[in-house]
């Protein structure tokens, strides 16, 4: 842009224009957060001119005391949002106030369906809160200028909320910004003084910085300070509503909803530090999203030195959000330095078990709520297992799973639970992984364990497979998959007959010898071995995994995420009581025929499993075949 250049017009991101024609429908009814938003947006504006004053003083130009103002005029039909905080530069505020320039546009997009009260909430999470204005504004006004910068290179920002904006430089003798928000006629209600410092008072109470309004009356002069203006963490617990902390949340969350839950905790000693952490009701869009940083609020004395410091709290807790106040902390600390610092260790280690303790308070207390928390945020947790050694078995405590012994497939069933439940002899805490809930409940390795009435853990989530990589047992019992190696289950006590079954089975196993190698013959490509099985009741086979073989499951999503790996050959294991193979055994001098069934019986257990064939179209044809020989047509 040239030196001369002063005013011009430009064009919204396609993506703004969506979000103000949501915010105006998916709001209206919840007009009142307009002042929320921007009172907090000035905050932050207060909060990163301290921080950055600590390396240059100057910056407080005149004016080191930081406020905000809100003013409103009934006869222009006016509302006003002064701060002055750091202020903006013309290029900061076509990036700010133009564009979505930040991570987790596209999936937020997407994630909008049209209902008004689940994209309300979408909204908030996404942090927008600037364009809030308009649901009650058809014109909104900024006046700024970024501190440290001369007079005559303040901006003006003037939308009507449609297509495009204008922008100007201007002189301005102050820093800071000034929003100006020129009132639809229906939201006049709103120019009323007591109903803005109500607003304020029940939105905004917690901000650190006074928020000051004319004083109103007949011999009214000055102004009044509207909020408490004291940080909210430095207050004695016992002196904080639930409604003042879940207003705090939603300023530092940037959430439209009240959170699940909170920890606020004063620790002393040799590290001081103050905690305030929220856990969310409802997972954020972006909560995937590898280049979005996740963490909490980090000041230092009081005075606000970054967001999203992510070394304060693990990323298997990245869903927390609040804040982290230090007493011993340099006010120069930089992410850098985080990285390697005792006193941040030490916090995060402090912080970590506050949080583990709240869920595990949750989780007996009130289950029903823990469950709630569980389908937002379970997957997340789980990483916590191959993350965290150290905590390992405090995080095992917290998992819950869909279970044989639900007939649901939400995640209900805690690992303590189900040990309390164990059969008499059992030796293990069995468990099945699968791509999705049906294949894991119609697994055919299951069949031996609802005769014998023993629980299996059903493990749907692609994390699964390396959580019990990493959770190879629980309280001194193993952790089994039902799919790998062979099956111990002779302790526990039987259904009548099933001993004299499994003699008759092992038996009449003898006669299958030469059907096992010619089966194991048309199928080495495929399979390390092929033996009888007391797996199964009902299918005909099932492929099996080595106790120490990586399972087919996991072999499955390393090939979806693109990693080449090398394919272990399973054991196949054959019903030698399903009539198919009583069927094959009298057909057994026909190779050719042998072989094709023997294809069949593969090819059927890979599909149980949820795997893909590698040639649909062969195993067709001899399904095709089979069925015409059986039913004596042809």
């Amino acid at each position: 842009m040239s030196a001369d250049t002063k005013k011009e017009t430009m064009g919204f991101q396609a993506e703004i224009q969506q979000l103000l024609d949501l915010m105006i429908h998916s709001l209206y009814s919840n007009r009142e957060i307009f002042l929320r938003e921007l009172i907090s947006n000035a905050s932050d504006a207060a909060d990163k001119l301290r921080f950055e004053a600590l390396g240059d003083q100057k910056l407080f130009e005149d004016e080191p005391e930081l406020k905000i103002q809100v003013e409103y005029n009934k006869d222009q039909k006016t509302i006003s949002v002064y701060d002055n905080g750091i202020g903006m530069s013309r290029e900061e505020v076509v990036s700010h106030l133009g564009t979505i320039a930040k991570s987790g546009t596209r999936e937020f997009f997407k994630s909008l369906t049209g209902d008004q009260a689940r994209d309300s909430r979408l909204i908030g999470q996404f942090g927008v809160g600037f364009y809030s204005a308009f649901i009650v504004a058809d014109r909104v006004e900024v006046v700024t200028r970024r501190a440290g910068l001369p007079r005559g290179e303040g901006v003006r920002w003037i939308s009507e909320g449609k297509n495009e904006y204008t922008v100007e430089t201007l002189d301005r003798p102050k820093r800071g910004t000034r929003v100006t928000l020129h009132m639809r006629d229906e939201a006049a209600e709103f120019l009323d003084g007591y109903r803005l410092r109500s607003i304020i008072r029940k939105y905004s109470d917690h901000i650190s910085i006074p928020i000051v309004m004319p004083a109103e009356g007949k011999d009214s002069k000055g102004e009044d300070v509207v909020n408490s203006a004291t940080a909210l963490w430095t207050r004695p617990k016992k002196d904080i509503k639930d409604e003042e902390y879940q207003e705090f949340y939603k300023h530092v969350g940037h959430d439209f909803e009240p959170p699940l839950t909170w920890t606020h905790n004063k620790v002393e000693g040799k590290t001081e530090y103050t905690s305030l952490l929220f856990i969310p009701a409802r997972a954020p869009f972006d909560l995937w999203d590898r280049e979005r940083r996740h963490g909490v609020k980090l000041y230092v004395r009081k005075v606000f030195i970054m967001d999203d410091a992510e070394q304060l709290i693990p990323a298997y807790l990245r869903f927390v959000r609040g804040i982290v106040d230090s007493d011993d902390l340099p006010l120069n600390i930089s992410r850098e330095i985080l990285q390697h610092n005792k006193t941040i260790e030490s916090i995060r280690s402090g912080c970590t078990r506050k949080v583990l303790d709240l869920l595990k308070s949750m989780a007996d207390e009130d289950p029903e709520k823990y469950a709630g928390f569980w389908s937002q945020f379970g997957r997340v947790l789980k990483e916590g297992v191959v993350e965290d050694s150290e905590r390992k078995e405090d995080l095992a405590r917290l998992l819950r799973f869909a279970s044989t012994h639900e007939e649901t497939e939400k995640q209900q069933v805690s690992l303590t639970a189900y040990k309390e439940r164990m059969k008499e002899g059992q030796k293990a805490i069995y468990y099945v992984t699968a791509e999705n809930y049906k294949t894991a409940r119609h697994s055919p390795h299951l069949e031996i364990f609802r005769k014998k009435g023993i629980e299996v853990l059903l493990l749907t989530d692609s994390i699964d497979e390396w959580l019990t990589t990493h959770l190879t047992e629980f309280d001194g019992q193993p952790l089994q998959s039902v799919a790998k190696g062979e099956l111990d289950l002779d302790g526990v006590k039987s259904p009548e007959n099933e001993e004299t079954d499994k003699q008759a089975r092992k038996k009449a196993g003898k006669e299958y010898k030469d059907l096992l190698k010619s089966i194991e013959g048309a199928l080495k490509d495929k399979v390390k071995e092929v033996r009888t099985t007391d797996r199964l009741t009902e299918s005909p086979a099932c492929l099996v995994a080595g106790d120490h073989d990586m399972g087919r499951h996991l072999q499955q999503i390393l090939k979806a995420a693109g990693q080449n790996i090398t394919e272990v050959k399973p054991v196949l294991e054959i019903n030698i009581e399903h009539p198919l193979l009583r069927r094959m055994l009298d057909e057994q001098k026909d190779e050719a025929r042998i072989g094709d069934w023997a294809n069949i019986l593969f090819d059927s257990a890979l599909l149980c499993e949820g795997g893909q064939l590698e040639d649909p179209s062969g195993f067709v044809r001899r399904m095709n075949a089979m069925f015409i020989e059986m039913s004596g047509a042809g």
